[in-house]
């Protein structure tokens, strides 16, 4: 009977041997073979897409050359028994009820590894050392540091591998695999570069000023500029008009609108405001208290512009209204700068060292919308007749009011209410009249 079998399977896989459970005993390694290389047709249509937010490669079966190795798998059924080992080849040709082989797969691991290492040239980001100078009582440079992302290609390649027996098992046509990105950390972090407790960004602000003219732009720059790089000490009030300093024709500022007087004219320094504005809304962001803040005589569109309610300005005019607020934490806070001419916009950010504290503006509400007065028109004997200029803006007179809490711990540490009483504005229109 031994001697029988020995003949009868010496081209034949033995009875136990299955492969992915699907039985192969008595079969020719050929026929085993011809089966896998018949399943390979399943792998014709089949593609895969790898994929990270925008980025996406997708790979066909061909490019991969995806399938069974047909081959390989009907040699290892064969080899099952035949050893060196007389008893372990009687125990594995006639003993175990059931062996089975888990299918074998290739791919083009040439072509995959280059379409990951050309996904990480557009995914990885590497991690920025801080930078930090402080030199003349100022922050002259700073960058904070910055963590990166790198695509897992070991684990990108493990993810291929292990989808293999999915795309066999079913009827798909294309495999989505997300792409494995880790985080990779800077050697120099914000905290490690300087001794002022400059580790985080602790609060932003931002305001946006399309449409002004090129005297206004300049002033927002400007004024903006006096304020980046500053250090403001633990317990320390800042003062905005202090800090700035003279805002004149002297100090380079430019003519462009402001509010005089119950009119809007030309003056040296229009567009400061816009500097205040953003500056209080990034205090109200970090949870600063506020010490000093007035609103403008009336509602000014650019404060209104990216999704801003009424309410939430801040007007200057040195020396009589100056805009303030206290350093009440436990290190520096610095302030950093950023304008965009394309939008055009400003922001500002604030670095420190959080304390936990969170802010939040609640019940902002804008009421009593008053329309303008009927547009005004003046002569001009300076103007050619027939020219018209305007000079003054409608704007839609209004209450607004917001509070301000700030809470600490589950405790609120300082709860504030601001209001605002804006006046309707008339159009004005220069009229001329000389020959």
């Amino acid at each position: 009977m031994y001697w029988y079998s020995q003949i009868f399977y010496k081209t034949k896989i033995y009875p136990a041997v299955s492969i992915d459970n699907i039985p192969f005993g008595g079969k020719t390694k050929e026929e085993a073979e011809h089966y896998w290389i018949e399943k390979n047709k399943t792998f014709d249509r089949v593609s895969i897409t790898l994929t990270f937010e925008s980025n996406i490669a997708t790979l066909s079966s061909n490019l991969l050359n995806l399938g069974y190795d047909a081959s390989l798998s009907a040699t290892q059924a064969y080899l099952i028994g035949r050893s060196p080992y007389f008893w372990a080849n009687i125990d594995q040709q006639f003993l175990k009820k059931s062996i089975n082989l888990p299918p074998v797969f290739h791919w083009n691991k040439e072509a995959l590894t280059n379409t990951i290492e050309n996904l990480g040239k557009t995914i990885d980001i590497p991690p920025e050392n801080a930078l930090f100078q402080f030199e003349n009582n100022k922050v002259s440079s700073f960058k904070p540091s910055k963590n990166g992302r790198a695509v897992n290609k070991k684990e990108l390649l493990r993810l291929v591998e292990v989808a293999m027996p999915h795309i066999a098992a079913g009827n798909l046509t294309t495999l989505v695999i997300p792409i494995p990105v880790e985080t990779t950390y800077p050697s120099v972090t914000t905290d490690k570069v300087n001794t002022f407790g400059i580790k985080e960004r602790v609060g932003i602000g931002y305001s946006e000023f399309s449409g002004s003219i090129p005297g206004r732009i300049h002033n927002v720059i400007l004024a903006a500029s006096k304020l980046n790089g500053i250090m403001i000490k633990p317990g320390e009030t800042f003062s905005f008009n202090d800090t700035v300093g003279d805002i004149s024709a002297a100090t380079g500022y430019q003519s462009a609108y402001i509010i005089k007087d119950g009119h809007t004219v030309l003056g040296d320094g229009g567009g400061v405001c816009q500097v205040s504005t953003t500056l209080f809304r990034v205090a109200l962001n970090a949870g600063l208290p506020i010490l000093e803040r007035h609103e403008h005589s009336y509602r000014v569109h650019y404060y209104e512009e990216g999704g801003f309610k009424a309410g939430i300005d801040a007007t200057v005019y040195s020396p009589s209204d100056d805009f303030k607020f206290k350093n009440d934490t436990s290190q520096y806070i610095l302030i950093q700068t950023f304008y965009d001419l394309s939008v055009p916009s400003l922001t500002f950010e604030l670095y420190g060292t959080s304390d936990g504290r969170k802010a939040e503006i609640y019940n902002h509400t804008v009421w009593g919308a008053t329309a303008p007065p009927p547009d005004l028109y003046q002569d001009d004997p300076t103007l050619p007749k027939g020219v018209t200029k305007q000079v003054d803006f409608a704007a839609w007179g209004a209450k607004a009011s917001f509070q301000y809490r700030v809470t600490k711990d589950g405790k609120t540490i300082n709860e504030q209410t601001f209001t605002s009483n804006y006046r309707p504005w008339q159009a004005v229109y220069l009229r001329g009249t000389k020959e």
